[in-house]
């Protein structure tokens, strides 16, 4: 038996990964930010299903929150911070309160929840932090450059983080879904459209899924069992592309950018200060 620590657990990937552990006969500490929404699992799982509270954009009650799980826990062997959502418009249709609830919650939110983890997972001698990412974290689309500015940003912290924190027996799984049959685009918060926009790529992408032609390919379930099949191994990769959308954009992203790098080579060489 395994124990876990999920945020974001009330929908989607989270409630799905909740319910599979449970079933299997891990223990699960789950936040959320309406308790009620879990009492079905409550009422079935007792004492393996630990409910609490949890808004990230509310920072300062993340550590106290995670102190309170390792507390009651003992120790907890996978963290899974998975709370986010997205932020839906072209940059200037966005309002500031959207953009700064966004990164709150994202980024900002994710990053103090694995620093409070961090000091815990290292007493213990180690442990494993799932960060749900995107491939929104290694590619771009019009009208969520916000929710993509999260996504890179914590990537590139997991990155950084993972070799601090490494000689403490403590790794990192990143998690890169392609778009998914979950509730997350209702949750999506919409910024009122500029007819400015209308012709662009961005109000191209904002027609199609507003009419439901956008193409969603991912299997919630499936990709919830290749995620705990990565968590549990001995050695996961750091990172895991879940669905062809994703897969496929991410490659064709990293070919675009490593051949427009390689064109830059001569360009950065010459950059550098000559010796003598």
């Amino acid at each position: 038996m395994k124990t876990w620590l999920i945020t974001g657990a009330s929908s989607g990937l989270g409630r799905l990964m909740c319910e599979t552990l449970l079933a299997r006969g891990d223990r699960v500490f789950a936040s959320v930010r309406d308790r009620a929404v879990l009492d079905g699992l409550s009422a079935i799982y007792g004492d393996r299903l630990q409910v609490t509270v949890l808004d990230l954009s509310m920072a300062a009650t993340i550590k106290p929150t995670v102190e309170a799980a390792f507390a009651q826990a003992g120790s907890i062997d996978i963290m899974v911070s998975n709370a986010a959502y997205g932020l839906f418009g072209a940059a200037e249709e966005l309002s500031d309160r959207q953009i700064e609830r966004q990164i709150a919650t994202n980024l900002t939110g994710s990053i103090q929840l694995i620093r409070a983890a961090i000091p815990f997972l290292r007493q213990q001698g180690g442990g494993r932090i799932v960060q749900v990412s995107s491939e929104g974290g290694q590619v771009a689309y019009p009208d969520f450059s916000l929710y993509h500015a999260t996504k890179w940003g914590i990537e590139g912290f997991v990155e950084a983080v993972r070799q601090e924190v490494a000689a403490f027996g403590i790794d990192f799984l990143l998690v890169e879904p392609g778009p998914t049959a979950t509730r997350f685009g209702a949750g999506l918060d919409i910024a009122d459209a500029l007819p400015a926009y209308r012709d662009t790529a961005a109000g191209k992408l904002r027609a199609a899924l507003m009419s439901g032609e956008f193409v969603i390919k991912g299997d919630a379930e499936k990709c919830v069992t290749a995620m705990i099949a990565a968590a549990d191994a001995a050695s996961p990769p750091l990172r895991l592309p879940l669905g062809s959308t994703a897969y496929d954009n991410i490659e064709a992203a990293l070919k675009m950018r490593l051949h427009a790098l390689q064109a830059m080579k001569a360009v950065a060489y010459d950059a550098d200060r000559q010796e003598g």
